[in-house]
């Protein structure tokens, strides 16, 4: 099927359009990605388009997702004094983060029911997206819906995330991104990263490490997870 030529200008104008109305209402509930869907979905559905048509046009932001990861590298290198001073507690502070994450959604979809190939999907949720679906290519799982998991990891840090931090008293800077980045890593980084710039440092810092943590440990874990749950 042939891509639709207005696909791309159409994301990048629900885009701006979301990120404008949020910067000027500041409710955290309109953030830009989920406002952007709002406006794309029910336009693609009134239009009766297929996905692949839209998603060929605008692909090249999926492409430009990695590039973008890598460009986290500059905070991080900003902030690298306090990084090489708090290594240790960054380092077990992420190891702790990245096995939560993957077992406890892992360990209830086992419980209540799901295949292996759903958990295996599930395993690399709090990873960035193109991480996850490696990750999850190699488990046996979907990599399409890893994504879709991805996506809601992200996007419930980036709303609640910082109100949860607020409600339990979370005052450091360090102690917050690196909450934010091992929960709802880009999404939140982005958000984090908005709101204080050490902040989405160590948000940063904790995406990449829990993105490399996860892509080591998920092997190992997973088998364990399916003999006592499965």
């Amino acid at each position: 099927m042939s891509e639709i030529w207005w696909s791309l200008p159409l994301t990048l104008a629900a885009f701006f359009l979301a990120r404008k109305l949020a910067i000027r209402l500041k409710i955290s509930l309109l953030n830009p990605l989920l406002v952007a869907m709002a406006i794309i979905i029910p336009i693609l559905l009134l239009l009766q388009l297929p996905y692949s048509r839209y998603f060929a046009g605008s692909q090249i932001l999926n492409q430009l997702l990695q590039p973008a990861v890598v460009a986290l590298a500059l905070p991080l290198y900003e902030q690298m004094h306090q990084i090489r001073a708090r290594w240790k507690s960054i380092i077990g502070v992420c190891f702790i983060g990245s096995v939560t994450a993957m077992t406890s959604g892992t360990a209830i979809a086992l419980w209540m029911g799901a295949t292996p190939e759903i958990a295996a999907t599930i395993v690399p949720k709090s990873v960035t997206t193109p991480i996850a679906m490696a990750v999850s290519g190699s488990l046996h799982g979907i990599p399409a819906i890893s994504a879709i998991c991805v996506l809601i990891a992200g996007v419930l840090g980036a709303v609640f995330g910082h109100t949860v931090l607020n409600l339990l008293g979370v005052k450091s800077k360090a102690a917050r991104g690196l909450a934010i980045g091992n929960a709802s890593h880009a999404l939140g980084t982005a958000r984090a990263a908005e709101l204080d710039y050490q902040e989405g440092a160590f948000s940063s810092l904790a995406l990449v490490i829990c993105g490399i943590i996860t892509s080591l440990l998920a092997p190992f874990i997973f088998p364990l997870l399916l003999h006592w749950f499965g």
